[in-house]
């Protein structure tokens, strides 16, 4: 039936026998061997292909990364890439805490205890003039036996008393030195809601001087009364801490826009409020106590009080605790627990009004004064004089 060639090509091909519908034996040609070696050709083709990619991939990895793979010889991931944290520009912080910073010192305020002297309180300082003088709150130094600066060098020297105003709270201390760094006064007339706002003193102490808060100035000229003291003040949310009193708050320039004095606190149920003595309030005064010790040239109506609001609000004013010896109220007939509810023809409800009212007079002027005695109104004239006694 089949010739040699015939045999041949019967032996490169394998068939099967098949019974067909009519019962008779039929041969088909059985591809399934050539499908298996197409199969596992297709296979070694991917994976010559993913092994081919896989190299020329682990190459281009190793070229552009190969600095930040750890190695055998120690190198991490964190090596310096392309830019430096040298090269990273300096922002405002930045620069005024390198300009400010070194002329902030912290000051603690010593008495006599047990053991020896003992750190009463705490608070900061600016220098403003290279001789050693130094501006900061009364309420840090007040009571005061000794008085210690500490250098933003980590130096400590010995500071007398220049001068103290209880009103504005403001203090010059000196120290016996020279050629100090100083900061530089702005003019915070200029500042602005919104403004960058950098508080620098020694928060809780000299365990965490030098610290660097910064916010915004938040507002400008609030007046708060604070034990007795009158501030005009600039509102921040930078954070001011016990110990940061006497510190510099500063514009983006590097000046100085305010003296930190104080922070309402949780107990107020307020967080972010701190303030600030704007600095133009603050250089007339220092310019005084350098002078001549105190503040000169303040009228004094001559009394001590507070705010108070009566019963049903029938009277609200300022209560009359203390009348000053000689002083134009006591010549007038002021008497302790008088109320004031008006000065100069102007309504007066709380303790700011009545400052306000007397910082628009100068000394020598006589301003009409109504009081609430025993359930009346009674009238006087009383006449400004100069504040004797400054740390009353």
């Amino acid at each position: 039936m089949f010739g040699d060639s015939d045999l041949n090509k019967v032996k490169d091909v394998q068939w099967e026998s098949v019974l067909n519908e009519e019962g008779k034996i039929k041969f088909r040609n059985n591809n399934r061997h050539g499908r298996i070696k197409g199969f596992f050709k297709l296979v070694c083709i991917i994976i010559a292909s993913a092994a081919i990619g896989g190299a020329v991939g682990a190459y281009i990895v190793d070229k552009k990364y190969s600095a930040r793979v750890l190695t055998p010889n120690n190198q991490s991931m964190f090596q310096q890439g392309d830019t430096k944290t040298a090269d990273i520009p300096k922002n405002a912080i930045n620069k005024v805490a390198e300009a400010v910073g070194p002329a902030v010192v912290g000051i603690s305020n010593k008495v006599d205890g047990f053991f020896g002297p003992q750190d009463e309180s705490s608070g900061s300082g600016i220098i403003f003039d290279p001789n050693g003088y130094i501006v900061t709150n009364n309420h840090v130094i007040a009571g005061s036996e000794k008085i210690v600066v500490r250098l933003s060098s980590g130096k400590t020297l010995d500071a007398k008393l220049v001068g103290a105003d209880a009103r504005s709270d403001l203090a010059v201390i000196k120290v016996e030195a020279q050629n100090l760094p100083v900061a530089k006064f702005g003019d915070s007339s200029k500042v602005k809601v919104g403004d960058l706002a950098i508080a620098i003193g020694n928060p809780l102490g000299e365990e965490f001087a030098g610290s660097v808060t910064a916010g915004i100035v938040s507002a400008l000229n609030r007046k708060i009364s604070y034990q007795g003291a009158i501030y005009k003040v600039l509102q921040t949310d930078a954070a001011i801490n016990p110990g940061n009193s006497g510190g510099a708050l500063c514009n983006e320039a590097g000046e100085v826009i305010g003296i930190n004095s104080l922070k309402l606190g949780t107990e107020q149920g307020a967080e972010g409020m701190g303030f600030a003595i704007s600095i133009n309030e603050t250089k007339d005064i220092v310019k005084s106590l350098m002078n001549y010790g105190k503040v000169v040239s303040r009228p004094f109506i001559g009394i001590y009080g507070q705010s108070i609001i009566s019963d049903a609000n029938k009277v609200q004013g300022v209560y009359v605790k203390e009348v000053v010896k000689d002083s134009g109220a006591y010549k007038a007939g002021i008497k302790p627990t008088d109320i004031i509810v008006e000065l100069d023809g102007k309504k007066v409800t709380k303790f700011e009004d009545l400052a306000d009212i007397i910082d628009s007079h100068k000394i020598g002027d006589t301003v009409s004064c109504k009081v609430w005695r025993n359930g009346k109104i009674v009238q006087y004239n009383i006449v400004l004089s100069e504040m004797k006694d400054t740390n009353k």
